[in-house]
Formats: C-alpha cells, structure tokens, sequence
C-alpha cells in the first residue's frame, strides 16, 4: 500500500479560528483603506493569521478561509487586497479547482519585490502545481530552490513552507534520503514546532518516509504517537489517516481482515467529507486484493483511474494498473491482466524520464558551477577573438537577416491564408448552428401550449382559485424564464433541465386535471449539478407524450424520466403507458416528427462532426405487447 501524499505533505492547516478579520474591521474601514501604513499593518498581522493556521484542526480552517474569503468580497477595496485572492485561491483548491486556484495565485501583488506577501504567493503557485502526486519535473524543482534562495536571503517567515514543499518534491521523486532532510529542517524552522498540531504532522511525515524505508517498529512508532496527538488535538481526518498508516501494518504482519477493516474506516471517512483522492481508491483496492477479494479489488482500482483522469494534471500513475495485474491474476483473467501491465509499462516509463530528468539537471547544475570559473577565464580569452570575427562576419549576418525576414514574411502570408480559411469554416459551422437554433425555437414550446396556459390562467383568476392561480403563474414565469436563458447556452447542468421540465409538467398537470403522473428519477452515481446536457433536449418528446399519447385513454397516464450513466455515457430514457405511435406513423417509419429531425441536426453539430457519438431511439411498445411510447437517448458526458 502507498500512503496518501497529499493527505500528509502540504497538508491544509486545520480547526477554527475566530475570524480574524471581523477582528481587524471593527474600525472605521474608509478610513483604514485611506491610510497607506496601517494598511501595510493589517496586512503584516495577515501573515500571522496564515501562518497560525498550522496550529489549528482542518474543519474549522475551512470555515475560516470560506468566512474570511466571504468577507473580504464585499469590501471595497478588494480588487487591491493581494489576502482577497488568496483566501480565494484557497477556497478553491478545497473545491478540488485547481486552474482556479492557480489563476487567483496569480493576481496576488506584493508591496514591494520579495517580500511575504509575494512568497506566499509563489508559495501557493508550486503547491499547486506539486500536488499531483506524480514526480517533480527538473523545472519545478528549480523553481522551488530558487524561491528557497530568495527566502532563506529576505529572513522570511514563510521559508519553512519552502522547506516542506521541497521534502515533498524529493518524495514524490523517490529520493527518501533529501526527504527524510528536508522535512527535518523544515520541523526545525517552523515557529510553532513545540505545538501538538505541527508535531503531529510531522510524525505523519515520518511515518510516511519510514514506510518508503521499509522499517516496521519506526511505523509503528510514528503511527502511535500521530494518533496520540490527533485525539489529543480532536481532528478527526489525522485520526481515521491514522488508520489508513494502521492497515499497512497489519498488511505487513499479514493480517489481510484487520488490514481490510482500517481502509475501509479511512476509505468512508473521506468519502464522508467529500474528500477522496486517487491514493485512498488505491489503498483500498490493494487490501481487497490482499484479503483475496479480487472482484471488489478491480472495482476499485478502476475508479481510482476513473478519478486521476478526472483530474487537471493530465499526469497518471502506474501504481492501479500494477493492482489490477494482480487481481486479475488472482481471477485467472490473464487477457486484462497483460492490458494492464502494457498500460502500467507506459505510465513508468514517462514517470522513469521525468525522474531522470530531475536527476539530470541536478548534476548538470554542479557541472555548470564548477565550471564557471573556467568559462569566464576562457570567455575573456575568446573576446578579442570574437571581436575580430564579429566584424568579419558582419556582412553574414545582414544577408542572414534578409533572408530571415523574407522567411517570415512568407510564412505570416501563409499563416494569414490558412486563418482566413479557418476562418471560413468558422462562419460556415456557426451558420448551420444558427439556422438549427432558430428551428428548435420554433419546436420548443407549441404556441397552443402558451395560448392555452393564459386562457387557464384568466379562467382561474375569474374563478377566484387565488392560490392556484399564483402557483400556476410561477411555473408558467418560470418555464419561460428558464427557456429564455437556456437558449443562449449550448449545454446546461442537468438539475436546470430537471428544474424546466418540472415547471412544464406541473402546469401541464393543472391544465389536464388528473390525467397523468409524472416522476424523474437520476442515478445516484450522477452529478446532476456537474453534467452537462444541450438545452430543451426532452421537452419535445415530453410533449408529445402528454398532448397525444395521454389524450384519449381510458386510464391514468404515467410519464418516467430518468437520468443514469451506462457503458461510460449519459442515457436518458423517456417513457409513457399512453396510446402509443398512430398506426399512420408506424407504417411510415420514414416519416418523423420536426422534434426528432431538430434533434438530429443538433447531434450532428454538438457530437457527431466532433467525433462523439451521439443517438436516439423512438420504441412503440405496442410492439411488445404494452402501451405507450419510449424514447432513449445516448449523449457523451459532459462535465464542467
């Protein structure tokens, strides 16, 4: 088993905290904002506010920074308050948006060059970009030294948070020895490394490089004496990782069951708190594995690829394809087996060149120090040289320009050409998706419909069903305010479709008193606030249903909707119990309705000319025996 790194090294400090802020702002804040010096004063004490969060616990931490980033937006002065988009960035990076994080990294100024404020915002910026897990590319880890450099020279506060990122670079890039230093020097330095939050973190970190070293009684040790302080501290998510470090042990000593039991403690606790990461997946997929669970194994080691590839970094790792090897060994599936193993092949070998690389520049650094010396001497002997084959060669150089400049203007000619017919294209594609824009607003709402629903409305309002009335104008509003906004989106989340089709039906259900019923069902597994669906992509098969499939039955009508995810795409299914397809229409398959030629044009331009597939199906169930009609659509997923 592989111990979560994120979990440990930059670990998000933790607890509540009063907030600092409503503290700071109880003065006169227009006068504040005026006076330059108290300014930079309220800022300095925003330093120590951060840093102090190393001495907290991770929930109420969390609190903090959402209450302080709240507060802060509605100051007025916000857009010049570098602290605004930090406890911006660090609102979302709890909201796993790393792009986010990194571009609100990005606007913190500083009061002057290489000060605090500027290296907690370099701070933040290689946090990010290091908290994939995967090895430290050689120009991240320049980046790193250079900004220790600029700490260590500035006497910085924040220089033992460059000491840890640095530990866990090394330990990213299996190098234990540099890791095992660093994060040493970075307890040493660290102002409150006598507090029991900070030392309980560091006895995770070092129960983290005892296991890279293999030394059983050092993990049992820091395993103890981490758990001794997270219940001394009351934080929950140290305690159940303390579990997570306790199912490697029992791993170890070979009891599988018990070794089993932790990881799952570990596995739901961040489940919990919506706080998995790839590692826990990994984790717990190999205590399967051990406790010859092989099926449960494979389960989850897939959805530990399933989330790595959700993730920003683009980067994988080998350590899932290694478990599923196994597993599927363990179930004699040897066809998947040799799959997984080509797949983790690839992964370690892009992982081996990255390592190397690092390893590479490091030498090539210490070449290139000891060889400056040499170089400047040589350098001052080659410069009357070069002087004298400058002049030579002056001539050279003003024909190579010449030429270099008509290489360019040729290709800038070439260039343009190439733009003005992509250009082109552009014009043409966003022609063909207006022209089916506006035949899908023509289809999305029957004109009837909304002439029906007035009369409806002027009919309840004489009659003097008050309350009715009010209720049917708000879906009414809401379903045209809803289409109104949808028509300028080329997708919505699904809980928006949900929400119109809801609107639709229930006025629909006032207008038909008692002839149907309707339920929408989504899949538990379906972030139906982070799919994607084209806009009134239902509606019209909706409609169909209701306006002819429930007219003239002798029955109830009941209308299904549901939402699921099948074979790695969105299905959605459409189904009612009323008279089903006309025998017209059956006999004429040819023949389809305006709604499902729309749908088709807008497949072609959304999905099919992107290389997706996407496609519908209209099922008379009278074929079957039943009554009604069902439609299912297959779309890719799309997520934020």
């Amino acid at each position: 088993m592989n111990a979560s790194i994120r979990t440990i090294f930059m670990l998000c400090p933790i607890l509540g905290f009063l907030t600092f802020s409503s503290c700071r702002n109880k003065g006169n804040t227009d006068k504040v904002d005026r006076q330059s010096t108290k300014k930079t004063a309220a800022q300095q004490d925003y330093i120590k506010f951060i840093i102090s969060f190393d001495t907290l616990s991770t929930v109420a931490v969390k609190n903090s920074v959402y209450r302080e980033d709240s507060l802060l937006s509605l100051t007025s002065n916000r857009e010049s308050n570098p602290f605004y988009y930090y406890f911006n960035a660090r609102k979302y990076s709890y909201e796993k948006k790393r792009d986010s994080a990194l571009a609100a990294y990005q606007m913190i100024k500083g009061l002057k060059p290489n000060d605090d404020i500027e290296l907690l915002k370099i701070n933040g910026i290689l946090a990010q970009k290091a908290a994939n897990g995967t090895a430290v590319e050689a120009a991240l880890m320049g980046q790193i030294f250079a900004a220790i450099e600029i700490a260590e020279q500035t006497h910085s506060r924040l220089t033992y948070r460059f000491y840890d990122l640095l530990a866990q670079a090394y330990f990213q890039n299996h190098n234990e020895k540099k890791s095992i230093e660093y994060a040493a020097i970075y307890f040493k330095h660290h102002p409150f490394n006598t507090h029991p939050t900070v030392k309980q973190r560091y006895f995770d970190i070092s129960y983290l490089l005892a296991f890279r070293l293999n030394d059983f009684k050092k993990m049992s040790f820091y395993n103890g004496r981490a758990r001794e302080l997270a219940r001394e501290i009351g934080d929950s998510l140290a305690i159940a990782r303390t579990y997570d470090n306790e199912a490697q042990i029992y791993s170890q000593q070979l009891q599988t069951g018990k070794a089993l039991a932790c990881s799952k403690i570990y596995f739901n606790y961040l489940k919990r708190i919506n706080d998995l990461n790839g590692i826990a997946y990994n984790n717990l997929a190999t205590a399967f594995f051990q406790d010859k669970q092989p099926d449960s194994a494979i389960k989850y080691f897939k959805e530990g690829i399933a989330f790595e590839k959700r993730g920003s970094s683009g980067k994988q790792k080998d350590i899932y394809y290694n478990g599923l090897i196994n597993a599927f060994k363990m179930k004699g599936d040897f066809a998947h087996a040799l799959e997984a193993a080509d797949s983790a092949y690839s992964i370690e070998l892009r992982n081996n060149k990255a390592i190397e690389a690092v390893k590479v520049a490091e030498i090539h650094e210490k070449y290139e120090t000891e060889k400056k010396d040499r170089s400047i001497a040589e350098l001052n002997g080659r410069n009357k040289l070069n002087e004298t084959i400058i002049k030579q060669q002056r001539w050279t150089i003003f024909l190579t320009l010449l030429i270099f400049i008509a290489a360019v203007a040729f290709f800038f000619i070439v260039y343009r050409q190439q733009r003005l017919r992509e250009k082109n294209k552009l014009l043409q594609s966003e022609n063909q998706r207006l022209n089916v824009e506006q035949k899908m607003l023509q289809a999305q709402l029957n004109p009837h419909f909304i002439f029906n629903a007035i009369a409806n409305l002027q009919s309840l309002i004489a009659s003097g069903h008050t309350e009715e009335s009010v209720c049917y104008l708000r879906s009414f509003s809401g379903l045209l305010r809803g289409v109104l906004e949808q028509n300028r989106k080329d997708f919505i989340e699904i809980e928006e479709e949900i929400a119109s089709l809801n609107n639709y039906l229930q006025l629909q259900q006032m207008r038909y008193t008692d002839v149907f019923d309707y339920k929408i069902i989504t899949d538990d597994q379906l972030d139906v606030n982070g799919t994607l669906i084209p806009p009134m992509l239902i509606q019209p098969f909706v409609e169909n249903s209701v306006e002819h499939g429930f007219r003239n039955i002798g029955y109830k009508g009941l209308l299904t909707i549901s939402f699921g995810v099948r074979n790695d795409v969105l299905a959605i299914e459409i189904d009612d119990n009323g008279s089903g397809l006309t025998p017209k229409t059956a006999q004429n398959p040819k023949k389809q309705s305006l709604a499902q030629v729309i749908l088709k044009e807008r497949f072609d331009l959304l999905f099919t000319g992107k290389k997706q597939q996407a496609q519908f199906k209209v099922k008379n169930k009278i074929e079957n025996g039943s009554t009604g009609v069902s439609v299912e659509i297959l779309i890719p997923i799309i997520t934020d």
